[in-house]
């Protein structure tokens, strides 16, 4: 970690502590339907030695129709209890595509109340590439007692979002590409509208990660919020197509020092999937 506060550590720190008591590995591993891949076979046939495998689907609220909503306090602490992940536990989450799904759990961890965890930058790709362990294989972690402490001001939810739009109290980030943004490219989920909502400024997941994979520097993040006309002084909260990549906006405003900025968990599948929300075309304005 570069500095106490940062929610990212290296691959480099990850192997130097990967043994210690209180450290638990997380494999987030996420896909789009369309990619075909199935995340958990893919952590059975390789993944960082002690990781388990954190399912956003399954541990999730299963009272919606929208996917991976963060599911309840008392849900959430039941599975990452058989996880092996509790209390006292310093859990780093990384996925198989080096940051994307990863940040999602974080921020989930987050939203329960347990402040130490963080993504590992760059991810298993990173991992591998410079040749460090891998193990295959089911895990088979010990149970541990979670307490979850629901935090909801990083969290919002749709009549949250109706308010913020019409107010504008709180700056809104979407992180979908331009194209989906401006309503040009279609969405990936059907049903769902082009466009965003009025007032939303566009940083796009690409905007965030360096050639490498890892995260921009601060320095370099607080440039691209400032080109994008976010005030990172000012409340931001973030949004994507399904609550994913908003969680990658999130993190990277916590290593700019801004720890507790909010998600939309329902996005742009909640959002553009309804005929009353106001959305707007083209732009940013």
């Amino acid at each position: 970690m570069s500095t106490p506060s940062d929610p990212l550590v290296t691959t480099a720190w990850l192997a130097q502590h990967l043994e210690a008591p209180d450290v638990r590995v997380v494999d987030a591993s996420w896909h789009m339907p369309a990619a075909q891949r199935d995340p958990h076979k893919e952590f059975l046939a390789a993944h960082i030695p002690g990781a388990v495998f954190f399912d956003i689907d399954e541990i999730a609220d299963e009272s919606t129709d929208l996917p991976h909503m963060i599911p309840s306090p008392t849900k959430f602490a039941s599975r990452v209890r058989k996880l092996g992940l509790g209390d006292g536990s310093r859990i780093v989450v990384y996925d198989s595509t080096g940051i994307l799904p990863a940040a999602r759990v974080w921020w989930h961890f987050r939203a329960m109340g347990h402040e130490d965890v963080v993504v590992l930058d760059g991810g298993l790709p990173k991992w591998i590439s410079e040749g460090r362990p891998i193990e295959d294989g089911p895990a088979f972690p010990q149970e541990r007692h979670f307490t979850p402490r629901y935090q909801a001001d990083v969290y919002r939810s749709l009549d949250q979002m109706r308010d913020i739009v019409a107010t504008g109290r709180e700056q809104i980030v979407d992180a979908r590409a331009a194209g989906r943004f401006e309503g040009v490219d279609p969405e990936p989920r059907a049903g769902l509208r082009g466009g965003h909502m009025p007032g939303a400024r566009n940083i796009p997941l690409s905007a965030l990660i360096a050639p490498d994979g890892t995260m921009l520097s601060a320095e370099k993040l607080k440039s691209v919020f400032e080109a994008a006309g976010v005030d990172i002084n000012k409340p931001v909260v973030s949004t994507c197509g399904s609550g994913i990549t908003a969680s990658v906006v999130a993190l990277a405003l916590a290593r700019m020092g801004k720890p507790r900025s909010a998600v939309y968990d329902g996005s742009w599948t909640e959002w553009g999937g309804l005929a009353d929300t106001p959305v707007v075309t083209g732009p940013a304005q």
